[in-house]
């Protein structure tokens, strides 16, 4: 399907995760996230023109400055406290992140960046928005933190599409989920 088409776009989930499972340590903090410079943010960038986050990777992102902004992304916040009137670099949706998202993914654009968060993940995943989970595994244990998913409904089966190891020795992993059909 061609990217200007609506109902094109999808929803892919890019996130470090430690080798244990955790994308935060216990404390939220993502300073164990190993840098390797053969990663090309800009191309990474560059596929995207909307990011959705949750609450706290939006606080995280606030601390870069910019009011939240990041530049040439759409920028939708999910949370029930944060007001719009106070972070007006970005939308901040207070509820509904299913529609939201769905609305999203049926206008024309290029693909939408689920950016950090594993709450936001599990309550997208288990709507059936999710189309890509793409991790960068990080040689690291830390025994323990916010992991990658949290307790929910069986994800639908993945379908591996690309594997990359990195001189860092960051393995790059990406996955398609195959949303199952109902059969009649």
């Amino acid at each position: 399907m061609d990217k200007d088409e609506p109902g094109s776009r999808r929803l892919n989930y890019h996130v470090a995760v430690s080798l244990d499972g955790y994308i935060a340590d216990p404390k939220g903090g993502f300073d164990w996230i190993v840098r390797d410079p053969s990663v090309d943010f800009a191309a990474l960038y560059r596929r995207f023109d909307t990011v959705v986050m949750g609450r706290g990777t939006f606080e995280v992102v606030l601390q870069q400055g910019k009011g939240g902004a990041m530049p040439g992304l759409k920028v939708f916040v999910f949370s029930r406290t944060l007001r719009a009137s106070d972070y007006p670099a970005v939308t901040i949706v207070n509820d509904g992140a299913e529609e939201c998202v769905a609305k999203l993914k049926a206008k024309l654009g290029k693909d939408i960046w689920l950016f950090g968060g594993g709450a936001l993940f599990r309550t997208l995943l288990d709507a059936g928005l999710v189309d890509v989970v793409e991790v960068a595994v990080m040689p690291v244990l830390l025994g323990g933190g916010i992991p990658l998913l949290s307790l929910g409904r069986r994800a639908p089966p993945l379908r591996l599409t690309s594997c990359e190891r990195l001189p860092s020795g960051i393995v790059l992993l990406a996955y398609e989920l195959r949303q199952e059909v109902s059969g009649e």
